[in-house]
């Protein structure tokens, strides 16, 4: 989810600016943006409300003029505001370090047609309740593998980090029988062309704490056939996907980690998804060959000026084919079979 990056100054400083940093004020204590910018713009023009940080609790207000900003602050800081739920707002001087803001504000999509991304599906309450509370008890009962900052179970082969592949002379065994009903369901997809003809043999469990997301990434095209499923359960989280236009966008060598930072590309496309517990995702195509996903490391989401908290955990099973040969695809920019 994008966020506005501004630095914060004492309201004290002497060099003023547009934008206010305002605390104790957002969707996350029950203020929604547009009741934000309702009340700031008796003071001038407000060019926009926007997220400071992943709390849901804090905001940019955006002026079109420095002294509309001083009128608010001035008027405003440190006083309950009747018309904003009594609450009391702590209001400084915030001067835009980075990025422009209209490039940091985007709707979060709740259905995948939405996002215009090719083999991209989303299909909502794909399983019951109690079907993942089964799944859930299931996994739970067998042993988990404690990554840095996540746990993982792997089933049919087990999927490398350091390599980012699967060594397929190393065969774990078929997918495990809780899987059985799943997989039966999938084949039965009318969306999907040929979905009878699914076959998949690897399965990764991972489970997200508060908190904890993942790193953009395109799944290896040489370790995976074209169609890759993850469910969710448990709790909900974002999935950005970000398209880097002209060719891979960093040099082969850079980790994962540098890309988080790397909004400020002069040639991404940035889109969001809102992915609810129970509803499982499909790469495929254009989506799963060129575009990165990532889910943000957050404990809240602002879902179109909602916050919506994350889970004491959320734990996605991912589906995919181990590749047996080089992959073929369209997109050899961002293909390892094909460079």
């Amino acid at each position: 989810m994008g966020l506005a990056r501004f630095g914060r100054r004492s309201s004290g400083d002497r060099e003023a600016s547009p934008n206010l940093y305002v605390a104790n004020c957002g969707p996350a204590v029950g203020l929604s943006h547009d009741a934000i910018a309702a009340v700031f713009s008796r003071f001038g023009q407000v060019q926009g409300v926007f997220p400071a940080d992943d709390t849901g609790a804090r905001v940019i207000v955006s002026f079109s003029q420095e002294s509309f900003a001083k009128a608010a602050l001035e008027a405003m800081n440190g006083r309950p505001c009747p018309d904003l739920a009594g609450r009391a707002l702590h209001i400084r001087y915030s001067m835009l370090q980075q990025h422009s803001i209209a490039n940091e504000s985007f709707l979060v999509s709740l259905m995948a047609s939405e996002l215009g991304i090719d083999g991209l599906y989303l299909w909502h309450d794909f399983v019951s309740a109690e079907e993942e509370r089964e799944l859930l008890a299931a996994i739970d009962d067998r042993p988990w593998t404690c990554l840095a900052k996540r746990r993982v179970q792997h089933y049919g082969y087990e999927f490398c980090y350091q390599t980012r592949n699967v060594d397929t002379r190393k065969h774990l065994g078929g997918l495990p029988p809780f899987m059985s009903a799943i997989l039966k369901r999938i084949s039965s997809l009318s969306d999907l062309d040929n979905a009878t003809n699914i076959v998949l043999d690897q399965l990764t469990v991972n489970e997200y704490p508060p908190g904890v997301g993942l790193s953009p990434h395109i799944d290896t095209h040489s370790a995976f056939e074209g169609l890759i499923f993850s469910l969710s359960l448990a709790g909900p989280c974002i999935m950005e996907f970000r398209r880097y236009l002209g060719g891979a966008w960093l040099p082969k060598g850079v980790a994962d980690t540098e890309r988080e930072d790397s909004d400020n590309h002069p040639n991404v496309i940035r889109k969001s998804i809102f992915l609810p517990p129970r509803s499982i995702l499909l790469l495929s195509d254009e989506a799963r060959y060129a575009w990165h996903h990532y889910i943000p490391h957050h404990k809240i989401d602002i879902v179109n000026d909602s916050a919506i908290r994350r889970a004491s955990r959320r734990v996605s099973f991912t589906l995919r084919k181990v590749r047996t040969g080089p992959c073929e695809c369209e997109y050899p920019q961002h293909c390892d079979s094909q460079k």
